[in-house]
């Protein structure tokens, strides 16, 4: 797809797409770095310029430091420190406040012209308002972890958080697809969508489990591979025993599943790439189906070398790229899926 031959519309849409990937991966870091917590309010508008003194800074410094987070983990930091891990969750606010300003000054400006269709304008309104809802979303996990007792964020909001930022992206990368994409290039394949539609959900479940395994640290539990701690199945795992409960918060359990779900996916993935090979020859699918093939393959391979190197400052290169290969795998499905059907209504 070349945006420099769409329309401005799409343009907009696909530099939205890029930003929006942008900022997932500013969280992946700012999880990474443990900054998530740094900034102890939500302040929409005034927060978006960080301390201009340094009485400003030793003020916000002194919020961080009645938390527990410093208390049990950062009470040896100094302002300098401090002003590090700032940085990141700063950025990532602001980043989400500039998309903002990306989306609605286009907008409005597309209006004005007349460059935007009325069915265009709902999908629009809808995309604006969970964007919002995301911010919310996101201060919602951080309140999770600005209390007495929990050093970091809660690992099922982070969940929701995480999942809630994908979504948005596939929102904005179908409505994008479908002002890019003719239907003419688009091709019935219905021994693939079934297929397709399966594995969206299970990596809907991995991802998920991605969230759980990053925010509850379960890499740290068992760096090992391929077993865990030397057993392939946490001891007590097929207990019926509290499993609902092991499987949200056991960071073995979580581990098992996230790994094992990774395999079942590669898997079904290998048999997805064979089906579309059935398809006409010149169509986009069959051209794009060796993406997700070689996507999941590196996906595998950077989350194994996150988990061995998880112990190590190293880990992070491993942990970003994997949360990157992850989201890249999620839109070449959902790109897969839309190539695969033609009852898309589309959008003139």
């Amino acid at each position: 797809m070349n945006l420099s031959k769409k329309s401005p519309v799409t343009v907009w849409l696909g530099i939205g797409v890029v930003m929006l990937m942008i900022q997932i991966l500013l969280g992946g870091i700012t999880r990474l770095t443990g900054s998530g917590l740094s900034i102890t309010e939500w302040q929409p508008l005034l927060g978006a310029l960080p301390p201009l003194s340094k009485q400003g800074w030793e003020q916000s410094f002194q919020k961080y430091q009645q938390i527990a987070q410093f208390k049990q983990v950062n009470s040896h930091f100094s302002l300098s420190d401090y002003q590090h891990i700032f940085f990141w969750e700063w950025l990532h606010r602001n980043w989400a406040r500039l998309m903002g300003l990306v989306f609605i000054v286009p907008f409005l400006y597309f209006i004005i012209q007349k460059k935007i269709k009325k069915d265009m304008i709902r999908p629009l309104m809808v995309l604006f308002i969970l964007g919002g809802f995301q911010g919310l979303i996101g201060w919602v996990m951080v309140q999770s972890g600005l209390n007495d007792t929990d050093v970091r964020v809660s690992h099922i909001r982070l969940a929701i958080h995480f999942i809630s930022a994908l979504f948005l992206l596939c929102y904005l990368l179908w409505f994008t697809l479908k002002l890019s994409v003719p239907a003419s290039r688009r091709i019935v394949a219905p021994q693939s969508t079934t297929l397709q539609v399966f594995l969206l959900v299970l990596l809907l479940m991995q991802l998920v489990y991605g969230a759980f395994m990053a925010g509850s640290h379960a890499a740290l539990h068992a760096a090992t591979w391929p077993d865990i701690n030397g057993s392939f199945v946490p001891a007590g795992l097929l207990s019926p025993d509290n499993l609902t409960y092991r499987l949200f918060y056991d960071p073995l359990v979580i581990q098992f599943v996230h790994r094992n779900l990774a395999y079942i996916i590669a898997l079904l993935i290998i048999v997805w790439y064979f089906q579309t090979g059935k398809v006409e020859r010149n169509s986009f699918l069959h051209r794009y189906r060796s993406l997700p093939l070689l996507l999941v393959l590196l996906q595998i391979t950077l989350g194994v070398f996150a988990l061995i190197n998880s112990p190590f400052k190293s880990s992070i290169y491993f942990s970003l790229l994997h949360q990157l290969t992850g989201m890249l795998l999620l839109m070449t499905l959902v790109t897969a899926y839309f190539l695969s059907v033609k009852s898309v209504k589309p959008i003139h």
